[in-house]
Protein backbone atom coordinates (compact mmCIF):
# COMPACT_ATOMS: atom_id res chain seq x y z
CA UNK A 1 0.00 0.00 0.00
CA UNK A 2 2.68 1.94 1.01
CA UNK A 3 4.38 1.89 -2.03
CA UNK A 4 1.22 2.08 -4.35
CA UNK A 5 0.61 5.72 -2.53
CA UNK A 6 4.37 6.74 -3.12
CA UNK A 7 3.93 5.88 -6.82
CA UNK A 8 0.63 7.90 -7.05
CA UNK A 9 1.87 10.89 -5.70
CA UNK A 10 4.75 10.84 -7.64
CA UNK A 11 2.59 10.84 -10.80
CA UNK A 12 0.47 13.55 -9.54
CA UNK A 13 3.26 15.44 -8.74
CA UNK A 14 4.28 15.33 -12.52
CA UNK A 15 0.37 15.85 -13.78
CA UNK A 16 0.45 19.45 -11.71
CA UNK A 17 3.95 19.85 -13.35
CA UNK A 18 3.09 18.67 -17.15
CA UNK A 19 0.59 21.03 -17.01
CA UNK A 20 2.05 24.10 -15.69
CA UNK A 21 4.23 23.51 -18.89
CA UNK A 22 1.10 23.63 -21.31
CA UNK A 23 -0.74 26.49 -19.73
CA UNK A 24 2.87 28.28 -20.02
CA UNK A 25 3.32 27.89 -23.91
CA UNK A 26 -0.50 27.08 -24.42
CA UNK A 27 -1.95 23.93 -25.75
CA UNK A 28 -2.91 25.52 -28.62
CA UNK A 29 0.39 26.29 -29.73
CA UNK A 30 2.21 23.24 -29.73
CA UNK A 31 1.79 22.67 -33.36
CA UNK A 32 3.03 25.94 -34.57
CA UNK A 33 6.85 25.71 -32.26
CA UNK A 34 9.91 25.02 -33.25
CA UNK A 35 11.52 21.46 -32.93
CA UNK A 36 12.78 21.54 -28.96
CA UNK A 37 16.48 20.32 -29.94
CA UNK A 38 17.19 20.28 -26.17
CA UNK A 39 14.51 18.11 -25.01
CA UNK A 40 16.06 15.91 -28.23
CA UNK A 41 19.01 16.10 -27.04
CA UNK A 42 18.12 14.64 -23.49
CA UNK A 43 15.49 12.52 -24.58
CA UNK A 44 18.11 10.82 -27.34
CA UNK A 45 20.59 10.54 -23.97
CA UNK A 46 18.19 8.75 -22.25
CA UNK A 47 17.58 6.55 -24.86
CA UNK A 48 21.30 5.70 -25.05
CA UNK A 49 21.42 5.21 -21.65
CA UNK A 50 18.92 2.31 -21.78
CA UNK A 51 20.71 1.04 -25.17
CA UNK A 52 23.81 0.86 -23.16
CA UNK A 53 22.48 -1.08 -20.35
CA UNK A 54 20.91 -3.67 -23.03
CA UNK A 55 23.88 -4.19 -24.35
CA UNK A 56 26.68 -4.08 -21.76
CA UNK A 57 25.99 -5.88 -18.25
CA UNK A 58 28.08 -3.86 -16.37
CA UNK A 59 26.98 -0.73 -17.26
CA UNK A 60 25.39 -0.04 -14.13
CA UNK A 61 28.20 -1.41 -11.91
CA UNK A 62 30.45 1.47 -14.03
CA UNK A 63 27.98 4.47 -14.24
CA UNK A 64 25.55 4.66 -11.47
CA UNK A 65 25.42 6.42 -8.22
CA UNK A 66 26.55 3.62 -5.83
CA UNK A 67 27.76 6.22 -2.52
CA UNK A 68 30.08 2.87 -2.51
CA UNK A 69 31.99 3.36 -5.46
CA UNK A 70 34.26 6.05 -6.58
CA UNK A 71 34.38 8.16 -9.96
CA UNK A 72 33.27 11.54 -10.31
CA UNK A 73 31.59 11.12 -13.13
CA UNK A 74 28.71 9.10 -11.69
CA UNK A 75 26.61 11.73 -10.82
CA UNK A 76 25.85 12.57 -14.05
CA UNK A 77 26.15 9.47 -16.06
CA UNK A 78 23.56 7.98 -13.43
CA UNK A 79 20.81 10.13 -14.63
CA UNK A 80 20.86 8.87 -17.64
CA UNK A 81 20.46 4.98 -16.94
CA UNK A 82 17.05 3.38 -15.58
CA UNK A 83 16.65 1.13 -13.13
CA UNK A 84 12.66 0.76 -12.60
CA UNK A 85 12.16 -1.66 -14.94
CA UNK A 86 10.27 -1.32 -18.09
CA UNK A 87 7.42 0.70 -17.00
CA UNK A 88 9.59 2.72 -14.88
CA UNK A 89 12.39 3.14 -17.80
CA UNK A 90 9.42 3.77 -20.06
CA UNK A 91 7.86 6.78 -17.65
CA UNK A 92 11.26 8.31 -17.08
CA UNK A 93 11.84 8.82 -20.28
CA UNK A 94 8.16 10.00 -21.69
CA UNK A 95 8.15 12.39 -18.73
CA UNK A 96 11.69 13.92 -19.20
CA UNK A 97 10.78 14.38 -23.27
CA UNK A 98 7.69 16.45 -22.07
CA UNK A 99 8.71 18.51 -19.97
CA UNK A 100 12.51 18.59 -21.14
CA UNK A 101 10.39 20.17 -24.43
CA UNK A 102 8.24 22.77 -22.26
CA UNK A 103 10.87 23.85 -21.04
CA UNK A 104 12.85 24.38 -24.64
CA UNK A 105 9.98 26.52 -26.01
CA UNK A 106 9.59 28.77 -22.60
CA UNK A 107 13.16 28.97 -21.15
CA UNK A 108 15.09 28.27 -24.32
CA UNK A 109 17.47 26.03 -25.08
CA UNK A 110 20.95 26.63 -23.39
CA UNK A 111 18.98 27.78 -19.69
CA UNK A 112 16.74 24.75 -20.32
CA UNK A 113 20.60 22.33 -20.38
CA UNK A 114 21.41 24.55 -17.62
CA UNK A 115 18.59 24.21 -15.27
CA UNK A 116 19.19 20.53 -15.84
CA UNK A 117 22.06 19.80 -15.33
CA UNK A 118 21.55 21.87 -11.56
CA UNK A 119 18.54 19.54 -10.94
CA UNK A 120 21.71 16.97 -11.45
CA UNK A 121 24.40 18.61 -9.38
CA UNK A 122 22.99 20.94 -7.03
CA UNK A 123 19.88 18.88 -5.15
CA UNK A 124 23.47 17.05 -3.04
CA UNK A 125 24.51 20.50 -2.59
CA UNK A 126 21.55 22.22 -1.08
CA UNK A 127 21.29 19.12 1.28
CA UNK A 128 24.44 19.29 2.47
CA UNK A 129 23.55 22.50 3.53
CA UNK A 130 20.70 21.69 5.75
CA UNK A 131 22.82 19.19 7.40
CA UNK A 132 21.37 16.32 4.93
CA UNK A 133 24.63 14.47 4.03
CA UNK A 134 23.93 10.75 4.74
CA UNK A 135 23.80 8.76 1.45
CA UNK A 136 20.70 6.66 0.16
CA UNK A 137 21.93 2.81 0.15
CA UNK A 138 18.69 1.68 -1.67
CA UNK A 139 19.09 0.46 -5.08
CA UNK A 140 17.02 1.94 -6.91
CA UNK A 141 18.20 5.76 -6.03
CA UNK A 142 21.50 4.99 -7.69
CA UNK A 143 20.56 5.87 -11.20
CA UNK A 144 17.08 7.69 -13.03
CA UNK A 145 16.06 11.06 -14.92
CA UNK A 146 13.62 11.50 -12.70
CA UNK A 147 14.89 13.42 -9.80
CA UNK A 148 16.63 15.90 -12.42
CA UNK A 149 13.05 15.77 -14.54
CA UNK A 150 11.01 16.71 -11.66
CA UNK A 151 13.66 19.96 -10.94
CA UNK A 152 13.42 20.75 -14.45
CA UNK A 153 9.35 20.75 -14.60
CA UNK A 154 9.27 22.83 -10.81
CA UNK A 155 10.73 25.70 -12.55
CA UNK A 156 7.97 26.16 -15.45
CA UNK A 157 5.81 26.08 -12.17
CA UNK A 158 7.76 28.76 -10.21
CA UNK A 159 7.72 30.76 -14.11
CA UNK A 160 3.99 29.98 -14.22
CA UNK A 161 3.48 31.63 -10.91
CA UNK A 162 5.65 34.44 -11.55
CA UNK A 163 4.52 35.47 -14.89
CA UNK A 164 1.08 35.04 -13.81
CA UNK A 165 1.70 37.91 -11.65
CA UNK A 166 3.29 39.86 -13.72
CA UNK A 167 0.51 39.90 -16.48
CA UNK A 168 -1.75 40.81 -13.91
CA UNK A 169 -0.25 43.69 -12.38
CA UNK A 170 0.01 44.75 -16.42
CA UNK A 171 -3.84 44.12 -16.66
CA UNK A 172 -4.83 46.24 -13.29
CA UNK A 173 -2.65 48.59 -14.43
CA UNK A 174 -4.05 49.55 -17.81
CA UNK A 175 -7.88 48.40 -15.77
CA UNK A 176 -9.14 52.14 -16.88
CA UNK A 177 -9.06 51.66 -20.80
CA UNK A 178 -10.39 48.22 -20.75
CA UNK A 179 -14.20 49.26 -19.04
CA UNK A 180 -15.49 47.92 -22.50
CA UNK A 181 -14.15 44.13 -22.08
CA UNK A 182 -15.25 43.27 -18.34
CA UNK A 183 -16.08 39.95 -19.98
CA UNK A 184 -12.74 39.17 -21.14
CA UNK A 185 -10.81 40.93 -18.37
CA UNK A 186 -13.24 38.58 -16.02
CA UNK A 187 -12.15 35.55 -17.53
CA UNK A 188 -8.88 36.10 -17.95
CA UNK A 189 -8.34 36.99 -14.25
CA UNK A 190 -10.06 33.48 -13.81
CA UNK A 191 -7.36 31.50 -16.10
CA UNK A 192 -4.76 33.61 -14.07
CA UNK A 193 -5.90 32.44 -10.71
CA UNK A 194 -6.35 28.62 -12.11
CA UNK A 195 -3.04 29.03 -13.14
CA UNK A 196 -1.51 30.29 -9.68
CA UNK A 197 -3.47 27.72 -7.98
CA UNK A 198 -2.26 24.89 -10.05
CA UNK A 199 1.64 26.23 -9.58
CA UNK A 200 1.36 26.78 -6.33
CA UNK A 201 0.26 23.09 -5.87
CA UNK A 202 3.84 22.02 -6.79
CA UNK A 203 5.40 22.75 -3.85
CA UNK A 204 2.97 22.78 -1.64
CA UNK A 205 2.51 18.59 -2.48
CA UNK A 206 6.03 18.63 -3.29
CA UNK A 207 7.04 19.48 0.78
CA UNK A 208 3.59 17.30 1.23
CA UNK A 209 5.60 13.97 -0.07
CA UNK A 210 8.69 14.72 1.69
CA UNK A 211 7.45 14.89 5.20
CA UNK A 212 5.10 12.49 4.77
CA UNK A 213 6.63 9.78 2.86
CA UNK A 214 10.17 11.00 2.56
CA UNK A 215 9.41 11.47 -0.88
CA UNK A 216 12.68 12.79 -2.48
CA UNK A 217 11.03 13.71 -5.75
CA UNK A 218 8.84 16.12 -3.75
CA UNK A 219 12.22 17.64 -2.23
CA UNK A 220 13.73 18.43 -5.64
CA UNK A 221 10.78 19.54 -6.67
CA UNK A 222 10.87 22.63 -3.75
CA UNK A 223 14.66 22.89 -4.98
CA UNK A 224 13.86 23.61 -8.86
CA UNK A 225 10.73 25.82 -8.14
CA UNK A 226 13.31 28.54 -5.98
CA UNK A 227 15.48 28.00 -8.84
CA UNK A 228 13.03 29.15 -11.15
CA UNK A 229 12.06 31.41 -9.49
CA UNK A 230 15.56 33.42 -9.60
CA UNK A 231 15.75 32.32 -13.17
CA UNK A 232 12.47 33.81 -14.02
CA UNK A 233 13.74 36.76 -12.07
CA UNK A 234 17.05 36.95 -13.76
CA UNK A 235 16.24 36.52 -17.49
CA UNK A 236 12.50 37.10 -17.76
CA UNK A 237 13.48 40.27 -20.13
CA UNK A 238 15.21 38.18 -22.40
CA UNK A 239 13.08 34.83 -22.83
CA UNK A 240 11.05 35.40 -25.98
CA UNK A 241 8.63 32.08 -25.65
CA UNK A 242 6.33 33.40 -28.15
CA UNK A 243 8.94 33.94 -30.81
CA UNK A 244 7.91 30.69 -32.86
CA UNK A 245 4.19 32.49 -32.95
CA UNK A 246 5.51 35.90 -34.37
CA UNK A 247 8.09 34.42 -36.43
CA UNK A 248 6.98 30.58 -37.36
CA UNK A 249 10.12 28.05 -38.01
CA UNK A 250 10.12 26.71 -41.51
CA UNK A 251 10.00 23.35 -39.60
CA UNK A 252 7.07 22.91 -37.04
CA UNK A 253 5.90 20.20 -34.54
CA UNK A 254 2.98 20.10 -36.79
CA UNK A 255 4.98 19.76 -39.96
CA UNK A 256 7.40 16.77 -38.61
CA UNK A 257 4.69 14.83 -37.68
CA UNK A 258 2.67 15.13 -40.93
CA UNK A 259 5.72 14.40 -42.60
CA UNK A 260 6.58 11.22 -40.47
CA UNK A 261 2.51 10.26 -41.12
CA UNK A 262 2.81 10.35 -45.00
CA UNK A 263 6.31 8.45 -44.68
CA UNK A 264 4.66 5.73 -42.21
CA UNK A 265 1.73 5.58 -45.07
CA UNK A 266 3.53 5.67 -47.75
CA UNK A 267 5.87 2.65 -46.26
CA UNK A 268 2.31 0.85 -45.92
Amino acid sequence: MDILLFNVTTAALMVLMFNSGLALVGQSTLGRRRIPWAAVGLTGLALAGVALQLCWSGAMGALDADPSKSGWWRVVTSVFLQNGGFGGAAWNIVTLAAVAAFADWFWGAPLTLGLFAAGILLPEQIDKLWGQTSHSTDPRNFAGSSGATYFLGATLAAALLLRGADENSGKAAGQGAEQGSHGEGASHGKAVRKNRLLALGVPVLGLAMWFAQENGHGLVSCYGFALGALAWAAFRTVLHPDRDLRQPPRTTVASLTGLIGRRSRSAG
